[in-house]
């Protein structure tokens, strides 16, 4: 295989790992506020947890592939696996 082809499958697996993370987090937050909040709350109140809920989890699967980015390119140098997708503009 070559660059093109791993970078076109790295970027659809992490797109996968990341949207399952995301379910995962927005999943185990939603659990959480149902267990804190108690059945008889204000109905605004549950809309804006949820809401905060929803938000956190994009940014925590965000954070966490992050993260795990960081510590791959560390550990493998991924440029000699993968073709860059955004290149340099030419000089004229």
């Amino acid at each position: 295989m070559n660059k093109k082809v791993n970078t076109l499958l790295f970027v659809l697996g992490a797109t996968l790992v990341n949207i399952v993370l995301m379910i995962l987090l927005l999943t185990l937050g939603i659990v959480i506020v149902a267990r804190i909040l108690p059945q008889d709350v204000n109905p605004m109140l549950g809309q804006i947890a949820f809401l905060l809920v929803f938000i956190l989890s994009i940014a925590g699967s965000f954070f966490i592939y992050h993260r795990v980015m960081k510590l791959l390119s560390n550990k493998f140098d991924l440029e000699k696996y993968f073709d860059p997708i955004f290149k340099g503009r030419r000089r004229k």
